[in-house]
């Protein structure tokens, strides 16, 4: 048999493979690279997309009811402050201050007369103090009659039936005064009591001439203007419609008043302070870069606001970290300014380190 021969194949080498530790060196690197740039970033920086642009919302609400005349806007469109927006029906109206002025004008003519009363009366006491003064008068020449024709009867010089004429003439004298000085008292009370019905005349007047502002008043509330530049929406309106007083017509989005609530978490507040810089990202436009300034602070978190604040002296208590709302100015072009709308979100970055 023949042997068989082995053969040893040659050994072969494996060369360790350099692009695994290469690719995790790289890894490794960016990874620190992006830790340090966060680190930095967040060192200068306090970050929230809890933030929405707001803005003054005005309800124009109606103040009197009537049907509508016209409408002069359309929904969604800008106007002007001042601009007249809805008309209504001012027939009502008129015809109250038209009343107004009627009563007013009767209340005036009844001065008239209360003073031509005084005048009368005054005239009438003055006749009564002169019955009065001539009645004393009367009274002290009778008097002295009857003291002559007392002494005179007693040494016969007179009769008595002379003494008893006197003494007559001198209580008629007496009676007549005193008639006189009720006659004159009675005038003076007249005046006095005149005068009164006067102030309660021209009180009626002052009534009156507040019944008439009133009316006109109630006039000028048919007519709504615009209380403010801005767009107008939420149009609950249309012509014709009867509206009551205190309904809401619509709003007006107050154009100049545009900011953003940013609401922050309480541990942020402590590198906050008003003025800092803020950079905005609005979600609607990625693209568009705006800056602002932090304004104020919220007395109050957020949740202390709500309908039903949370109560953490009963049940279990869960801490939860509470947010706090900060109003944010918008530093922009009036062009910029007009693309944004109330209710956007927004990414909010305060800058505290510069």
């Amino acid at each position: 048999m023949a042997q068989e021969v082995e053969t040893e194949e040659p050994e072969v080498t494996k060369k360790p493979n350099k692009v695994i530790p290469i690719i995790l060196g790289i890894v490794i690197l960016v990874g620190i690279i992006f830790g340090i740039r966060e680190y930095i970033y967040y060192s200068k920086h306090e970050d929230t997309d809890d933030a929405q642009i707001d803005a003054d919302i005005s309800p124009v609400v109606a103040r009197v009811g009537g049907y509508v005349n016209s409408i002069a806007f359309e929904e969604n469109t800008h106007v002007d402050q001042g601009k007249i927006l809805v008309k209504l029906d001012d027939r009502d109206y008129k015809v109250r201050l038209e009343q107004a002025l009627a009563a007013q004008k009767g209340a005036g003519a009844s001065i008239g007369v209360g003073q031509s009363q005084i005048y009368t009366t005054a005239a009438n006491s003055s006749s009564a103090r002169a019955q009065a003064e001539s009645a004393k008068a009367k009274l002290e020449q009778a008097q002295r009659d009857y003291e002559r024709y007392a002494n005179l009867v007693k040494d016969g010089s007179v009769t008595q039936q002379q003494f008893d004429e006197a003494k007559a003439n001198r209580d008629i004298a007496q009676a007549n005064y005193r008639a006189s000085q009720d006659q004159y008292k009675a005038a003076q009370q007249q005046i006095g009591t005149t005068r009164n019905q006067l102030k309660v005349t021209n009180t009626g007047v002052n009534q009156r001439q507040a019944d008439v502002d009133f009316a006109k008043l109630q006039l000028t509330y048919t007519t709504i203007y615009s209380p403010a530049s801005g767009i107008v929406s939420k149009k609950n309106v249309q012509k014709g419609q009867l509206v009551q007083a205190g309904q809401t017509l619509f709003s007006v989005v107050n154009d100049s008043s545009l900011y953003v609530t940013a609401n922050f978490k309480e541990t942020q507040l402590n590198n906050l302070r008003s003025g800092e810089k803020v950079d905005l990202e609005v979600d609607a436009y990625p693209d568009l870069k705006l800056q602002g300034t932090v304004y104020n602070f919220s007395p109050a978190t957020g949740a202390k606001f709500s309908l039903l604040p949370p109560d953490n002296a009963t049940g279990n208590f869960v801490k939860v970290v509470q947010r706090v709302p900060v109003k944010i100015k918008i530093n922009a072009n009036k062009d910029v300014m007009e693309r944004l709308r109330p209710g956007m979100s927004v990414n909010v970055s305060v800058i505290y380190k510069d």
